[in-house]
């Protein structure tokens, strides 16, 4: 596997605060009937995502949008939620939005903006080389409001910077087909300047889009391998083809944990990462599992830490606060990388143990401390640990926590792919902004 997962101490029978095994085993047994179902949906085809792995038909197009991409000095994304979130996550492999270095990447530099902010918006137009500069509007139904704004806005800013007859050189969309009857707002306008469009899988959600063009396009732009992150992903579904039981399904085991910790009282799950390159991985969980189960009553609240930062924020409420916590400490091979710290300076510093040893070696250190510290202060603690962040891992633990999430969405009795309370707010939205 490209990952391990340890849930012992998760678990009454692993430590004093762990979770009853006999809840764990009864949540465990349920989900056989979720493998079940998703073995069928795989069968016919009836859920893509599940044949991502498999998927090479569409990298024809994805690659001839990449290499258009990669001539511009600056490529814009823009997109909301799971239309975004996704791409930044494969993108942080690359060094995008990793703190301090993400700015010195050379070109193309890559741009997400996934809030709607006047302010920003309007200034990043304004100090943007424009003439040099590639747009990927990304909305599955087309209707999404940001975007839309967003997309007009640039057009403009393109207008007015003389490229008025060259808008499709500067745009692309991505979007679902057109369908009779049904309205699609940004491939209707971007198509009536002849953009090139990239079609958005109609049976695939925004945030379980990760692994379909929509992740895959500013992963390619930043020289990332496609078909490994696919592959991962295909690591990470394959106990569930091979027909294992749930107790050898790592997915199944994360999701009948999750349930179980929450029918104990546990409402909340924290996971921290510790690797700069898994940052927006912990905020892409948060939308999926936030929007996939907290329906009719139900649901965990997510929370994303990263370390070591975050030792020294919350980590003091983890241990003294109230214990509703479910933790997933997240690690990677960091032990003998970075500086070597030199002796004498060491000694001098106060810490002469730190002579001769790497940064990694502190990162690695602190990552198994806190897990440790967790359990032995009565938090319920699962480890997760991959040898080599890379494509491969990354599109793993992407399909692990994509299928944990629809695994307990089945154990809570909800479906994992609508999101009814959203659609209301975007509803009344349009409608104040009508002045209705």
């Amino acid at each position: 596997m490209l990952y391990t997962q340890d849930i012992a101490r998760a678990l009454k029978s692993g430590h004093h605060g762990g979770i009853s095994d006999e809840a764990f085993n009864a949540a465990l047994m349920q989900t056989e009937g979720a493998l079940e179902e998703l073995r069928a949906a795989h069968a016919s085809g009836s859920l893509p995502l599940l044949r991502l792995p498999e998927k090479i038909d569409d990298f024809p197009a994805l690659k001839k949008a990449a290499a258009r991409l990669k001539k511009a000095s600056d490529v814009v994304i823009l997109g909301v939620g799971g239309s975004s979130l996704g791409g930044q996550t494969l993108a942080q492999l690359a060094d995008y939005a990793v703190p301090g270095l993400g700015t010195l990447r050379g070109k193309p530099r890559v741009h997400f903006f996934d809030n709607l902010d006047p302010r920003t918006f309007e200034a990043v137009l304004k100090k943007l080389p424009i003439k040099t500069a590639q747009f990927v509007a990304i909305s599955k139904s087309g209707g999404t409001g940001e975007t839309l704004m967003q997309t007009i806005a640039a057009i403009g800013a393109l207008k007015k910077a003389g490229r008025g007859k060259r808008i499709k050189d500067h745009m692309i969309g991505l979007s679902e087909p057109a369908k009779p009857g049904k309205k699609n707002g940004l491939r209707e306008l971007l198509e009536s300047f002849g953009c090139m469009m990239l079609d958005h899988d109609t049976g695939i959600g925004g945030r379980f889009s990760a692994l379909s063009n929509v992740g895959l396009l500013p992963a390619l732009v930043l020289g990332l391998d496609g078909k490994k992150i696919r592959a991962g992903a295909g690591e990470a579904l394959a106990p569930l083809l091979a027909r294992a039981p749930a107790k050898e399904v790592p997915f199944a085991l994360g999701a009948a944990l999750s349930v179980a910790a929450s029918a104990e009282g546990k409402n909340i799950q924290v996971l921290q990462a510790y690797n700069d390159r898994c940052e927006r991985f912990t905020r892409w969980w948060v939308q999926l599992w936030a929007e996939s189960l907290g329906k009719n009553g139900k649901g965990t609240t997510p929370v994303t830490a990263l370390g070591p930062v975050d030792q020294h924020s919350q980590l003091q409420l983890w241990l003294a606060g109230p214990r509703d916590k479910l933790f997933t400490v997240l690690t990677t091979d960091v032990a003998n990388t970075g500086s070597r710290m030199d002796g004498a300076l060491a000694k001098r510093s106060g810490e002469p143990d730190f002579g001769g040893r790497k940064i990694g070696d502190l990162v690695a250190a602190q990552g198994r401390a806190t897990a440790d510290t967790l359990a032995k202060n009565g938090c319920p603690v699962r480890t997760i640990h991959v040898a080599k962040l890379d494509e491969r891992s990354l599109g793993a633990l992407m399909m692990h926590f994509m299928l944990e999430t629809i695994v307990a969405a089945h154990l809570l009795g909800v479906d994992p792919f609508d999101q009814p309370a959203v659609e209301e707010g975007k509803v009344l939205a349009k409608k104040y902004l009508a002045g209705k």
